[in-house]
């Protein structure tokens, strides 16, 4: 019979227990592995079972996306105005454009439109029913066409929902809607030959009543700047368009009168934070 060579004992008489022991491991492994996957399945169904704002409210923000405490209208206007005209304001018209210019809503009133009644009788005074009220023209002081109040927004539907707030003022003497919606040129015409104390309307179609002279502005005591931004998050003055025809309105009939200290400035709605910018800009 041949001799056996001693060689080298087998892989599982060198290591017996290997197998077994990885056996337990892969066993173990597998266990935990079950018990992360279900871990994951609860979070996932947690976290689909709350709302998306309370979500949004427990993630902590990026540093570009801190809130930011809303401007000052005076500064927040002054800042849209040269940044969307590309103008830089001389010192003296920096001086003549205070926080004399703007009038606030008191906190006070309720939010939405209806803030805008009680808000237009304050800033009138004790004259604001003879101011706000009253149908009748008079002589060499109130002539047709001139509103004391006059309110521009964004769209038409905005236009009319403005003038909701200011309803029980109108019952005398209806107030003018001026946009193009639905609306022609020669029946706004036709309106304005009247006494108008609240005008409403668009930045285009107002601007072209005032270039034809069918609208005047002597009486103008108020212009309300609507802030309120639709579901996309443009507004007045983000809209590109319409933005235009705000500020070639502003520069070309408002703006003069407001150096003159004839009317002040109602920015009506939040204005607008650095941070509500960013999120406008990430949804186009």
């Amino acid at each position: 019979m041949g001799t056996v060579k001693a060689g080298k004992p087998s892989k599982s008489r060198r290591n017996p227990n290997k197998l077994g022991i990885r056996k337990k491991r892969s066993s173990h492994d597998s266990s935990a592995k079950k018990i992360q996957k279900k871990k994951k399945k609860t979070n996932k169904r947690q976290q689909q079972d709350i709302p998306a704002d309370i979500v949004e409210e427990q993630q902590l923000p990026n540093d570009d996306e801190v809130p930011s405490t809303a401007p000052r209208p005076l500064d927040f206007f002054l800042s849209e105005f040269q940044s969307a005209n590309g103008i830089q304001l001389s010192s003296l018209e920096l001086e003549s454009i205070n926080e004399d210019c703007f009038m606030e809503l008191s906190e006070e009133l309720p939010h939405g439109v209806e803030a805008l009644g009680k808000g237009m009788k304050d800033a009138f005074g004790k004259s604001w029913k003879a101011e706000l009220c009253d149908g009748k023209l008079v002589d060499g002081k109130i002539e047709a066409g001139n509103p004391a109040v006059l309110f521009i927004s964004a769209s038409a539907l905005r236009a009319i929902d403005l003038l909701r707030g200011v309803r029980l003022l109108t019952k005398e003497c209806h107030a003018a809607k001026l946009f193009s919606k639905h609306m022609k040129v020669e029946e706004q015409v036709t309106i304005l030959k009247s006494r108008v104390n609240f005008a409403s309307g668009t930045p285009s179609r107002i601007k072209k009543l005032i270039d034809i002279e069918a609208m005047g502005l002597s009486r103008l005591k108020v212009v309300v700047v609507d802030l309120q931004q639709d579901v996309k998050g443009y507004s007045l003055l983000s809209l590109p368009q319409v933005r235009e025809e705000f500020w070639d309105l502003y520069k070309s009939h408002i703006h003069p009168r407001v150096l003159q200290g004839d009317l002040r400035l109602c920015l009506f709605g939040p204005i607008p934070t650095k941070s509500n910018d960013k999120k406008r800009r990430r949804n186009e």
